[in-house]
């Protein structure tokens, strides 16, 4: 009986680990997937120096598709994931691309909470439907996220104060501001961002000093020439995602998370749930909340990384969860300026 029962137990465990290899990745056939990666190159206009390099990438390519294609064929995802423009980066080099937050390692400032005592906020809000958003912009090969995150709540806050949404420039943060954290492509800090506009006496616009995904000698002339001014800025009070919550409901607010997964990298739509940590990597920018037809509640996320991403660059992440950090650690460190 004993020797029967093992060998039962060892069939469900070979059962078991044949479907964890198929949700992991899913093999498709390589001229079907080359098909699929030239119509890529063609869409997001990809062209590789050599045919070496070209074929490396392939490879990348193929095993984002098959575990692209695998977690979307498991039941009950919440989310969908998509061949987005960066299919054929690993994980690795995506993370080194795009994430450029750097939170200083001294203690976290303390600062006032202006919404402290807010009771009353509406069930769901979209800074979008009160012309308080820019359209989605793209950091490129740039680790420059902490200055669009930045910019972002400060096109919001101006909304709001002066009826007039002006798109800002990123690039002046990129090149001029070094309070800091702040270095530029090689990454840099949201709070360091807005004391720069502080001391600055404002930021330019885009027009003025558009951006180029690359860093570059400071323009002095072009910096001369504000369109908008903050006067300071404060923190949210760190993993409280109702406090969070009061800031959001009054002003579109940066928030640090972290973007280090797979899934992240290929969200493409539905209410992001998925695996993620707290290493505190990426600057974003939450722009509303909200709830899902099934009732899970949201973040609703202005994000850097152009329109082939998320929902045409934006993402809704899970909200009110059990963990104090809020998913992906976005209740740990949020700010957002004053006017």
């Amino acid at each position: 009986m004993a020797v029967l029962d093992m060998k039962f137990l060892v069939l469900v465990l070979a059962i078991l680990g044949i479907w964890a290899s198929q949700t992991t990745a899913r093999t498709l056939p390589e001229e079907f997937v080359m098909q699929k990666y030239e119509q890529w190159m063609i869409q997001y206009g990809h062209v590789y120096r050599t045919i070496a390099e070209k074929e490396s990438r392939f490879k990348i390519f193929k095993e984002n598709v098959e575990r692209i294609e695998a977690f979307n064929d498991a039941a009950n995802q919440p989310y969908k994931l998509g061949i987005n423009a960066f299919a054929d980066l690993t994980n690795e080099e995506f993370r080194a691309a795009r994430n450029g937050l750097k939170i200083p390692f001294c203690e976290p400032k303390i600062t006032s909470f202006k919404y402290e005592n807010v009771t009353a906020v509406p069930t769901a809000l979209d800074w979008r439907t009160k012309g308080a958003v820019t359209p989605i912009k793209d950091q490129g090969q740039c680790g420059s996220c902490w200055a669009f995150s930045a910019i972002a709540a400060t096109e919001g806050i101006t909304k709001l104060s002066t009826g007039k949404l002006i798109s800002l420039s990123e690039q002046e943060l990129v090149d001029c501001d070094r309070t800091r954290e702040d270095q530029g492509c090689e990454g840099g800090y949201m709070e360091d961002a807005f004391e720069f506009i502080v001391k600055n006496k404002g930021i330019t616009t885009e027009k003025t000093y558009p951006y180029t995904a690359a860093d570059g000698s400071c323009n002095t002339k072009k910096e001369s020439s504000p369109a908008a001014d903050i006067k300071g800025y404060e923190k949210v009070p760190a993993n409280n995602e109702k406090e969070l919550l009061n800031a959001v409901a009054n002003q579109p607010v940066s928030v640090s998370i972290d973007a280090s997964d797979f899934s992240f990298q290929f969200y493409s739509s539905g209410v992001f749930t998925g695996a993620c940590g707290t290493e505190l990597d990426h600057g974003v920018t939450a722009i509303g909340y909200g709830k899902a037809v099934d009732g899970t509640k949201y973040w609703l996320i202005k994000n850097s990384w152009g329109t082939s991403w998320g929902e045409n660059g934006f993402i809704r992440m899970e909200r009110g969860i059990d963990a104090k950090e809020g998913l992906c650690g976005i209740a740990m460190d949020a700010s957002y300026p004053t006017v």
